[in-house]
């Protein structure tokens, strides 16, 4: 980048940076963080656990969310002033510096600017993501287990806050499925992109001949619903199981039958929630979910694109949106945007920022396609 480009490169990011501030509106996020402050200053806030845990949640990821924004802007500012110093002086190494941190601010800015794609009616709420292992045995139910290590190791990066509602763990290796919220500000928008069937090839550790095996994972993301969304569910359409919550050492949560399993016979919709020792607020979160599941299943309906907004997937070969081929190459490939990473091991630990974001274009694409 020659010298003289600098001003017309900050200028660009610089407005990029000033739309992305107008669209998500810091005013209002700060506004929405004071009054949660408040909320969170209040003596009786813990006494409705459930609610406290969204609030404090809900803050956390605001307050890094503007953190984040109003660092941009800061190293802006600063590349600037950095920008004319090195220039006067002629100091070659302070012009490679800004450069290099030109580069950074591009890619973060662009980053940042997909969350202005995000404009769907729930797009905004926290998500619900559902992940249940499909063909291959052991290997999926252990790949199931991998893709939930993979989306909370994306969360914890991001310091939003995940819960845990339901896990059920294979006899073998690995887990059936599990079902948990991630706490964010756009979780569902972001998050949704990643509904579909996701397919693994390896060296299958549980065959004795060391072979190769595919197994596949299905991922489900629903919003998680506010107290004016009205779902009405009556109370003779619920058949409500109790049971021993299950899970590998000696919790205390194995030792009564807190767990709930919510079933709802019309449709044929099942959740559980074993996370809680009470079976009360077990049934609570059950509901919670059962209520965002119901909502995707209407929504889509009325939509007749039940595979777009619930993912209603069979993980198996048809409706894959990517691989991880851990053999006889290491390549995780999404085969809607086709973006490609060699480099396995930093996706599965959650570096997925980036297949995220190409298939936030992809879907605003297909929809500007079909509008």
């Amino acid at each position: 980048m020659a010298t003289t480009d600098f001003p017309v490169q900050l200028k660009e990011l610089g407005a990029t940076l000033a739309s992305v501030e107008k669209v998500l509106d810091l005013g209002a996020m700060r506004v929405e963080v004071d009054d949660l402050q408040d909320q969170v200053g209040a003596p009786d806030l813990w006494d409705d656990q459930a609610n406290a845990q969204r609030v404090t949640g809900r803050l956390s990821a605001l307050q890094s969310e503007l953190e984040r924004i109003e660092g941009l802007r800061q190293r802006l500012d600063d590349v600037e002033v950095l920008v004319e110093l090195a220039q006067e002086e002629g100091d070659a190494d302070s012009i490679t510096e800004a450069e290099t941190e030109i580069g950074r601010l591009r890619t973060a800015i662009e980053r940042l600017e997909v969350r202005t794609l995000l404009s769907g009616e729930y797009d905004e709420r926290d998500a619900i993501v559902t992940i249940r292992s499909g063909a291959g045995g052991d290997d999926a139910t252990d790949f199931a287990e991998m893709l939930q290590r993979m989306y909370v190791r994306w969360a914890e990066r991001h310091k939003y806050v995940v819960d845990i509602y339901d896990t059920s763990w294979a006899e073998g290796a690995g887990i059936k499925s599990a079902t948990f919220a991630v706490r964010a500000p756009y979780a569902y928008g972001t998050l949704s992109v990643e509904s579909g069937t996701h397919r693994l090839v390896r060296i299958s550790p549980f065959d004795n001949q060391g072979r190769r095996q595919t197994s596949f994972a299905a991922v489900e993301v629903v919003p998680v619903l506010e107290q004016t969304d009205e779902v009405d569910i009556p109370e003779e359409e619920i058949r409500v199981d109790v049971y021993r919550s299950s899970g590998p050492g000696g919790q205390s949560v194995n030792t009564t039958d807190s767990a709930v399993r919510l079933t709802h016979v019309p449709t044929g919709v099942v959740v559980s929630c074993q996370n809680e020792k009470s079976q009360l607020q077990n049934k609570a979160s059950a509901m919670v979910i059962l209520k965002a599941k119901l909502l995707a299943l209407k929504k889509a309906e009325e939509r007749a694109e039940l595979d777009e907004l619930r993912g209603d997937v069979q993980a198996s070969w048809g409706d894959q949106m990517r691989n991880y081929v851990l053999n006889p190459y290491q390549l995780v490939k999404d085969l809607r945007t086709e973006l490609e990473s060699g480099n396995t091991q930093s996706v599965l630990d959650g570096e997925i920022d980036d297949f995220i974001e190409a298939g936030i274009r992809w879907r605003r694409g297909v929809e500007a396609d079909s509008a």
